[in-house]
């Protein structure tokens, strides 16, 4: 087993972890991105995820990521939509990581973590030339699943609290050949959309779903505008009840959702005006999972924060906004009927702090929060700005020697200050 040493590493090359290392680096420190599949950008690339969707205050690595990717925008009750190319967002998020001194592990998984004592310093990864071992002064944990915490002995919340239960996995997918002049769009099960004999289009899809012309539990198909006419991104397939962390489950999701592609663009030739002559383009090289574990920090995002506004003293994200968007864990469509509204919340440091592990930070969809609040925070917009902050946590950490509980959060809200961060009102 051969080693190298770093100031700060990222577990994960997804929107959280690019944002993650890239503040890090940004800040005179050595970084070491670690990411499992051949290409950066997580949900956002392999994942085949579009539009972009959440907001922040101002001023975040979001926007400027933004500035780099959007190719158009559109607004919805969803918020602001940015279409990406994510074949073009496959070169540019490499640039950006590469660019600012990011030295990036592709294809190289995260097998287990180095601990002394109570204090994670390092990560065992696998590549071709065998087991490495990275160390570090401070690891950043963005893998989605919150695999790192866990392997250092974090304790996770996983599902809703009620059951466990998960939201269903997704297959994303492009189709073009879609007749413009003609076409509808669709961004959700209440958007007003109706087809050209007035039939309301979410009602036909639910029915359809009834007869078994759509799949079962596909009881909406979201027809999002990409960047280039002719196009659509379709979020629709549906897998309930499988254990992303479990190997086994993850082939019958992907064989289950596979299968339902055809059948949507199926109902979309034979029963929808201007997708006569759809075919599919391209489709995710992975799952989409919307959640696995939360990993429980010195503070959680509450339920009250995304229903209310809340606010904190230690504040690193201001003003994150989504929907409280859960997908039907046992069913089709929304769990709560419709997707809830939000109100603009903080998001702590201390939900960033896995609670009893030390030199340790996390970022992205596995931060310490509800079941419901996660619902809201998951999204990629707010996964950029939670990467951004623990990447300014561990590398002022690192340049301390200390770990991050240690580093008060007045440092880091400086330092996000400096680069433009609004975090007050």
């Amino acid at each position: 087993m051969f080693s190298s040493n770093y100031d700060v590493i990222v577990a994960g090359g997804g929107p959280a972890g690019i944002a993650a290392a890239v503040a890090a680096a940004r800040q005179g420190v050595s970084v070491a991105l670690i990411e499992r599949y051949g290409i950066l950008g997580g949900m956002l690339t392999s994942g085949h995820v579009n539009p972009v969707l959440g907001s922040t205050s101002e001023g975040t690595i979001a926007d400027e990521l933004m500035q780099l990717l959007c190719r158009q925008q559109a607004t919805s009750r969803n918020g602001l939509e940015r279409g990406v190319d994510t074949e073009e967002a496959k070169t540019i998020l490499l640039r950006f990581a590469t660019d600012a001194g990011v030295h990036v592990y592709l294809q190289t998984p995260v097998v287990d973590v180095i601990k002394e004592d109570n204090r994670v310093i390092g990560l065992i990864v696998g590549t071709q030339e065998g087991l490495k071992t990275l160390q570090a002064k401070t690891v950043i944990d963005a893998t989605g699943d919150g695999f790192v915490s866990v392997r250092a002995g974090a304790q996770a919340w996983i599902g809703r609290e009620t059951d466990g239960r998960c939201q269903p996995c997704t297959m994303e997918f492009t189709i073009d050949h879609v007749d413009e002049s003609r076409a509808i769009t669709c961004w959700g099960g209440t958007d007003p959309v109706n087809l050209s004999d007035g039939t309301k289009y979410a009602d036909f899809c639910i029915q359809k779903e009834k007869e078994g012309i759509l799949p079962r539990n596909v009881s909406i198909v979201r027809l999002h505008r990409t960047a280039y006419p002719g196009e659509r991104s379709i979020n629709a397939t549906q897998a309930n009840g499988y254990n992303s962390l479990d190997p086994e489950d993850i082939l019958k999701a992907e064989l289950e959702l596979r299968s339902q592609v055809d059948r949507i663009i199926g109902f979309l030739k034979t029963y929808i005006p201007g997708y006569e002559d759809c075919q599919l383009k391209s489709s995710g090289s992975t799952l989409g999972v919307r959640e696995t574990r939360r990993i429980v920090g010195d503070k959680i995002v509450t339920d009250h924060d995304v229903e209310t506004g809340g606010r904190y003293d230690d504040v690193v994200v201001h003003h994150a906004w989504f929907l409280i968007d859960i997908h039907n864990p046992n069913g089709s469509g929304q769990a709560e009927g419709h997707s809830q509204p939000a109100v603009p919340y903080d998001i702590p440091y201390g939900a960033l702090l896995p609670k009893g592990i030390d030199g340790l930070l996390t970022c992205g969809r596995c931060i310490s929060g509800t079941h419901r609040a996660h619902a809201s925070y998951r999204v990629m917009f707010i996964c950029f700005a939670t990467g951004q902050a623990a990447g300014i946590a561990a590398a002022l950490s690192a340049k301390k020697s200390i770990v991050p509980r240690q580093l008060d959060f007045g440092e880091i809200q400086q330092c996000l200050h400096k680069t433009g961060v609004k975090l007050f009102d």
